[in-house]
């Protein structure tokens, strides 16, 4: 599927047990940091390259693995790959870190935003997005 390190893939939940075809990875190089976000198009299969966006954070900057976030997650008519990848981000040489949200569906996993963070997220810290109405139900 690719030659890249990659690790920690992750697919929009509203596909789980389905057939998809977009898988996001963190792009690990040097190894163990983690150096950016790529977009795999599983649909090539190994016939090419799969890697259909990179996001690479530059520099001596470094992130966690990605999550993905649907737009409309209660629309069964949005596409697969309508929806957020979301990492946090730590500049080793600024000691800021960030958490990034950018555009899944962009060929270069634009960023729409980046929040700055009071706090360092250490590196491997795993996480997970849960919706209010998920939240609710507890």
């Amino acid at each position: 599927m690719s030659a890249r390190n990659l690790d920690f893939g992750v697919i929009n939940q509203g596909y789980v047990g389905k057939k998809n075809k977009y898988v996001y990875a963190a792009v690990g190089d040097p190894l163990p940091k983690i150096s950016g976000v790529v977009k795999l198009d599983v649909s090539k299969g190994e016939r090419e390259e799969c890697i259909v966006a990179t996001r690479l954070y530059g520099g001596a900057c470094y992130g966690g693995e990605p999550i993905f976030v649907p737009k409309q997650p209660d629309n069964p008519e949005a596409e697969e790959d309508d929806g957020y990848v979301v990492s946090y981000v730590h500049d080793e040489k600024s000691g800021e870190s960030r958490f990034l949200v950018m555009d899944a569906k962009s060929a270069h996993l634009e960023i729409m935003a980046a929040v700055k963070l009071p706090r360092r997220v250490p590196y491997g810290f795993h996480g997970l997005f849960v919706r209010k109405n998920e939240l609710d139900k507890l």
